[in-house]
């Protein structure tokens, strides 16, 4: 009784409430607002291929976007940029760091120069496609680690294919690197120099380009069917997938 009486001593006879200003909204409705200000906190990292034959303004589009001189164009002088004469395709990559009203961005640029520059051209995005395949390798790696806080996302985010103008049809350079890398990255075709066609020309090529990127871009191929009245340019256009 003595020790059990001494216990209870010890107790205060009521326990004080502090009441606390909250200073934001509590709640898991808040967490994405949350997550976006960590994430600006952090930064972010962008990669962005660019392919296309040399001479359609790869680099001067991507400059002109992000209003910065990241990726060499034609008239940087050869012995800044590295360029000697190949007869591969390159893979050149081109990191920037850019803020723009507090939010910070690694981008990396890469470009391959010597794509579609050569009279045998089957074989031109093998190293494309290896670059990509290898990014991808190196970040499932980094994720299989136990220790995965300091992790860079090198992976290709988004790739930009350039198409030359011609206004009549894709090449079967445009259609063998759509068909292969259209499942394995974001690919993203951009009629280049478009201001030197015509509307009409412009919506044309635009269909051209949407069937054989839709054709190309899913995993299942199932055969395209525009019912009856299936036009003669369509049947034309994917006589050229097969």
């Amino acid at each position: 009784m003595l020790a059990s009486g001494v216990r209870h001593s010890c107790l205060p006879d009521q326990i004080p409430v502090q009441k606390k200003k909250l200073n934001g909204t509590v709640g898991f409705h808040f967490l994405p607002n949350q997550v976006h200000r960590k994430s600006v906190k952090k930064g972010f990292h962008f990669t962005a291929m660019i392919v296309g034959e040399s001479g359609l303004g790869k680099s001067t589009l991507i400059n002109t976007l992000f209003n910065a001189p990241i990726a060499p164009t034609r008239d940087t002088p050869k012995e800044a940029t590295n360029a000697d004469a190949s007869k591969a395709v390159e893979i050149n990559a081109f990191t920037a760091d850019l803020e723009e009203n507090g939010v910070r961005l690694r981008l990396t640029v890469i470009d391959t120069p010597g794509f579609g520059d050569f009279i045998n051209n089957t074989e031109a995005h093998k190293p494309i496609l290896k670059s990509i395949e290898e990014r991808y390798e190196q970040y499932l790696e980094q994720e299989s680690r136990v220790g995965r806080k300091n992790i860079v996302d090198n992976r290709v985010h988004a790739c930009i294919y350039f198409i030359a103008p011609t206004g009549h049809s894709l090449k079967h350079l445009d259609v063998a690197f759509m068909k292969e890398l259209g499942t394995k990255v974001n690919l993203i075709p951009v009629i280049a120099k478009s201001d030197i066609l015509t509307e009409n020309e412009v919506a044309e090529f635009k269909e051209r380009v949407d069937i054989i990127f839709g054709y190309f871009s899913t995993t299942h191929h199932h055969p395209l069917d525009f019912g009856r009245h299936q036009s003669k340019q369509h049947s034309n256009i994917l006589s050229i997938c097969a």
